[in-house]
């Protein structure tokens, strides 16, 4: 007897192993091939409706882009605070793109899926007595870099200290409606900087759309980040995105969203956190209002019961980025009675 214990143990040690090892096969399959790929060298550092577009594609392709840490380039895994201070930051926020998406007209909504964040094999992070949520309090200067242990998933910042990595695009956006070249630095209506640690593998973000063709791009890949980006940088690296780019027409937002299997998101720039908090608030219970057939009252007083208001960035002057989320769950029953 006691044998025959010991067999069924062991078939079901090895059975459960090679359901996790199939599992996991199973998720890796899923990721769709590319219809296109775009790489660095495809890149502008502005956002404007008149920088040209590097590819042209049809609605529901899937992309493959590779984008550089972001700096561009200047910097590498040898490098000093002394080089960090060199940085020309007039070629900062180097992005892949812009993407021309075949039907979107202005008044739609451009879907990014995100199926899969890759982070390179390096990676750095920088601060300065000018630049931060803490600028003018301190004249502490600091630059490490990182060699990402892809393998286990980490971040070594130290030998007693190792973060997990959430891989994500700091800025990724739509052409604005305007031939100025903008910045990239502050986040704005049609996306841009919002360094919301947030948007990982799995989530689909929502923009509106400004112009024909939408132009998207993406850069300003970090490995991880806290919400807030205090100090005013990741952990900066380059990355392979893969992502799906979806054109809706029955979908009206005035700033992006977004959405993962679990909750959805509004987001509100502002120069202030009490701006953005707000109109985050306003773009969720308009959500809520309107796809789930409550009232504008009852769905702001929901959003008091169920709304976390996230402050996704701090330090990208002149504005700031707050989210709100609500888990999906809430709505299920109402759903399925539908």
């Amino acid at each position: 007897m006691i044998r025959v214990l010991y067999f069924l143990i062991l078939i079901l040690i090895f059975g459960c192993k090679e359901k996790v090892d199939i599992n996991s096969s199973i998720i890796t399959a899923s990721i769709p091939e590319p219809d296109f790929t775009i790489t660095v060298d495809k890149n502008h550092n502005k956002f404007s409706n008149s920088i040209p577009y590097q590819i042209k594609v049809p609605d529901g392709s899937i992309i493959e882009a590779f984008t550089q840490e972001a700096t561009g380039g200047q910097l590498n895994i040898n490098s000093t605070l002394e080089d960090f201070g060199k940085v020309d930051m007039d070629k900062v926020h180097t992005l892949t793109g812009p993407i021309y998406i075949e039907g979107a007209e202005v008044g739609d909504v451009l879907a990014v899926e995100l199926l899969d964040l890759e982070p390179g094999e390096w990676g750095w992070t920088g601060m300065g007595p000018e630049f931060g949520f803490l600028a003018g309090e301190t004249e502490a200067s600091g630059f490490k870099t990182y060699q990402l242990d892809n393998e286990n998933n980490l971040v070594h910042f130290s030998d007693k200290i190792s973060i997990p990595m959430r891989p994500f695009a700091g800025v990724m956006g739509v052409a604005p409606n305007t031939e100025e070249m903008l910045t990239t630095f502050p986040p704005r209506a049609n996306g841009g900087n919002m360094d919301d640690p947030n948007m990982v593998k799995g989530v689909t973000v929502y923009f509106p759309v400004f112009v024909k063709g939408a132009l998207f791009s993406i850069g300003d890949t970090h490995a991880v980040q806290g919400l807030g980006e205090v100090v005013g940088t990741a952990v900066e690296c380059d990355m392979r995105i893969r992502f799906k780019l979806s054109v809706i027409k029955d979908k009206k937002i005035k700033e992006p969203q977004y959405e993962s299997k679990d909750y959805y998101a509004t987001t509100g720039f502002g120069t202030t956190i009490d701006e953005a908090a707000k109109k985050a608030t306003r773009y969720m219970v308009e959500h809520i209002s309107t796809n789930y057939e409550i009232s504008w009252e009852e769905a702001y007083m929901l959003c008091s019961l169920i709304g976390d208001l996230k402050i996704a960035e701090v330090v990208d002057l002149p504005n700031m980025l707050v989210t709100m989320h609500i888990p999906k769950s809430v709505f299920e029953k109402d759903k399925q009675e539908q």
